[in-house]
């Protein structure tokens, strides 16, 4: 684990690492497959790369972005994505959050491609896993933990080591944690209950993780980690210690003091 001043200290560290190695990507041909969470978590490390790509207009037209989860809504034929013009979509992150911010300061050639931006699909799955392998596996994936349950993308307590993309009922505590990262939701109500998700086994056959843990409200999922060795299905973030390379990257104040449990 490493201790960082700050979420934009985080972010900083973070972007010096990815950039260098999209574009070592870029230089064999190859694509670079980024996994993504939404939320508060990862917006530290997308300023900082928004921020150095206006400046170095680094090419990132073969970046993929690995979304983690959607939102899923009852529709016609059954459970469907949220909508994306909901600014709590993950669909809408990814659009507004991350692709446009990105692409801001990027000549149209050098940009993030639409079709670049990838999701499971409700319908089938499985076959998220299966375009995941074919296309050489996540090269690395961000990880960001729920500070009540230590969810990890919708993972509850209680997912297995082996659980791969699936349709998952959303318990109560994650729907908490959600509401408070989109307070557009309203209310708890209004917050779905199922969401589709990447698995704890799609986590950590990633190459390489980084979880990002930063504020005073991430001590106990930070403490619980620290704690950890392997993975706890009680806790999911701990999935962190399944990576092949992996690292723990917390600002000073989650990294204060272990909170009472």
């Amino acid at each position: 684990m490493h201790v960082l001043p700050s979420p934009a200290a985080i972010g900083e560290a973070v972007a010096g690492r990815l950039l260098p190695r999209i574009e070592r990507a870029r230089l064999t041909s190859s694509r670079f497959l980024l996994g993504c969470p939404t939320g508060r978590t990862p917006r530290p490390v997308l300023d900082a790369l928004a921020r150095h790509l206006a400046d170095s207009k680094q090419d990132v037209s073969h970046l993929v972005l690995v979304m983690m989860d959607e939102y899923l809504v009852p529709g016609d034929g059954g459970l469907a994505y949220a909508p994306a013009t909901e600014p709590w979509s993950c669909h809408h992150f990814a659009r507004v959050e991350i692709a446009a911010r990105l692409n801001a300061g990027l000549p149209a050639e050098r940009r993030l491609e639409e079709e670049s931006m990838w999701f499971p699909d409700p319908a089938d799955p499985a076959a998220y896993d299966r375009r995941i392998l074919a296309a050489g596996g996540i090269d690395l994936f961000l990880l960001a933990s729920g500070a009540s349950d230590g969810h990890v993308a919708f993972n509850p307590p209680g997912s297995p080591r082996e659980s791969r993309t699936r349709i998952i009922p959303l318990s109560e505590e994650t729907r908490r944690d959600n509401l408070q990262t989109f307070p557009d939701f309203g209310s708890l109500s209004a917050v779905p209950k199922h969401g589709i998700s990447v698995g704890i086994a799609t986590i950590a056959s990633a190459k390489e993780a980084i979880m990002l843990v930063w504020g005073s409200g991430k001590r106990l999922t930070l403490s619980r980690m620290r704690a950890a060795d392997r993975y706890d299905p009680d806790w999911p973030a701990t999935v962190i210690h399944e990576c092949p390379a992996c690292e723990i990257l917390a600002d000073e104040d989650a990294a204060l003091a272990d909170p009472p449990r």
